[in-house]
């Protein structure tokens, strides 16, 4: 077994075992054709671990805090969906400059308060970016909560995440490819 089909063993386990707020039960995964339908509104692929996570566990509702968001549809969470979110971020961007939303960065999981862990799909190893709206720019909104999604999906299992009671609130690093991304537009993948 690959260390990313054990990734998705435990990931499965912990999903079918915890409820974020607002989720009553676990969704059913999507389906392909749901999958080809977001990715072509995004205008990119999904990372092939995040696309695995929405095909085979469940279409959001399971992760920390708030849970994954669920993909192109409403949830029983009255969350919007990721695809939603990226669109309106990224309209949003366009009508005010001095706040540009990154291509590619998918919000994938809500934190409150208008923050959100966020997917570079751009980025092969698929870092999980934290997104603070209450920085006093946009330069200083942005930092990287894991290196991948791999590692950010292996501290929520472990429960050594930031966002654990357990665990010491780190100093994350400023995400530096805000402005590279948010002023020249990335090929699609």
């Amino acid at each position: 077994m690959t260390e990313i089909a054990q990734l998705l063993t435990r990931v499965e386990a912990k999903a079918r075992n915890t409820r974020p707020w607002g989720w009553t039960s676990l969704p059913a995964p999507v389906d392909p054709a749901t999958l080809a339908r977001a990715e072509a509104a995004l205008g990119f692929r999904l990372p092939p671990l995040l696309a695995d996570l929405y095909l085979r566990i469940a279409d959001g509702g399971f992760g920390p805090e708030y849970g994954l968001l669920p993909l192109l549809d409403s949830s029983p969470a009255d969350e919007r969906p990721a695809v939603v979110q990226y669109l309106a971020h990224r309209d949003s961007g366009r009508k005010r400059p001095e706040r540009p939303w990154p291509d590619g960065v998918l919000p994938i999981s809500h934190w409150g308060c208008g923050m959100y862990a966020c997917v570079d799909c751009r980025t092969p190893q698929a870092p999980v970016l934290l997104y603070e709206p209450s920085a006093d720019d946009a330069d200083h909104a942005w930092y990287v909560d894991a290196p991948s999604l791999a590692t950010w999906l292996g501290s929520w299992i472990d429960g050594t995440g930031w966002y654990d009671e357990t665990t010491e609130e780190p100093e994350m690093p400023s995400w530096t490819d805000f402005r590279i991304r948010t002023t020249a537009t990335s090929p699609i993948s």
